[in-house]
């Protein structure tokens, strides 16, 4: 409650700061929100509850690490398709899964399959193991790596 709270206060005090500089654009509207962040997290710092002001900086970086690899996927199959030669290795990858709640596993399938390249296939029985489709597999150890020192350690940060 706490947390949802802080939210929509950081939101409130965006719209305000949108509203008093007069400018309403994406880029001033996330100033505002992290203008607005950086004085709710001073004027709180005494407070108990941090766990919004920790897990906010999280997400921003899961979301900038996804643009990342969204440009770059896009990049590489771009260049793949518009070059007479193709590059591709595909292949079906079996990633072993430290995430165990069914929202987290549906967030890595859904940040996997959004990025071009790459699909998800399906999930084990047990729920340890994501199956995934990718077209540019070159070494199957170093792509499990890339996958759970990616997206997945920056989920299990976000939902702990």
């Amino acid at each position: 409650m706490i947390m949802q709270r802080h939210f929509l206060l950081n939101i409130l005090f965006s719209i305000i700061w949108v509203a008093v500089t007069g400018e309403p654009t994406f880029v001033n509207f996330f100033f505002g929100f992290i203008l607005s962040f950086f004085i709710m997290w001073a004027v709180s710092a005494r407070s108990k509850d941090q766990r919004y002001f920790r897990l906010i900086p999280k997400v921003i970086s899961l979301v900038f690490y996804f643009f990342f690899e969204l440009i770059k996927a896009n990049l590489q199959v771009a260049f793949d398709v518009s070059t007479p030669h193709y590059f591709m290795k595909p292949a079906i990858v079996a990633v072993p899964l430290d995430i165990k709640s069914d929202l987290g596993i549906t967030i890595l399938a859904n940040l996997i399959t959004l990025t071009p390249g790459t699909l998800s296939l399906d999930v084990s029985d047990d729920r340890k193991t994501l199956y995934v489709h990718a077209m540019y597999v070159f070494d199957k150890k170093e792509f499990v790596k890339h996958i759970k020192n990616g997206f997945e350690r920056r989920l299990l940060s976000i939902m702990q």
